[in-house]
């Protein structure tokens, strides 16, 4: 199984980014059978079972990697703990924390991080800011590049059907 893992806070702006990605794809995408679309919100400890339950796992997410808002980055697995600070997320448990915990249970996938650079990811709102909102469609790109290359597949529908979600 090739798990979509959208995590962050959709109360405190870009930090939601990775959510909106899962819905985006929920929306306008239909995926093969062995992809599945997670929203992770800020669950941290409670990923573990779908993450253990994967081969390989998509994580999106937003990166604080130094570059402008709305840049993009693609983190393999043997770098996350460079790249993501330990304890720099305000998710219950980061990603690298949680790969430690299905590592110890032997369930751990192959794993890949997309993240964007964030504008604003502290203060309340329900609103990505203008750099992130206006790469998102390069963002789902990359995370549908990835999809493929894990040996998923997807079409776009021609219809969108846009989900009710309570917020």
């Amino acid at each position: 199984m090739i798990l979509v893992l959208g995590v962050g806070n959709i109360l405190l702006g870009d930090e939601g980014t990775g959510v909106r990605v899962i819905e985006k794809l929920e929306d306008e995408y239909v995926f093969s059978e062995n992809v599945e679309l997670y929203d992770g919100g800020t669950l941290g400890l409670k990923l573990l079972e779908p993450i253990c339950r994967s081969r390989f796992a998509i994580v999106v997410d937003i990166v604080r990697g130094g570059g402008a808002p709305g840049a993009i980055y693609r983190i393999p697995e043997k770098d996350l703990s460079k790249k993501i600070p330990y304890k720099s997320s305000l998710h219950e448990l980061n990603i690298v924390e949680t790969l430690i915990y299905a590592e110890e249970l032997g369930n751990k996938p192959e794993t890949v991080v997309i993240g964007i650079e964030p504008g604003d990811w502290t203060s309340w709102s329900t609103e990505l800011t203008e750099p992130v909102r206006n790469r998102m469609e390069d963002f789902v790109a990359v995370v549908l590049k990835e999809i493929e290359k894990a040996g998923g597949s997807w079409e776009k529908v021609e219809a969108p059907v846009k989900k009710i979600r309570v917020v």
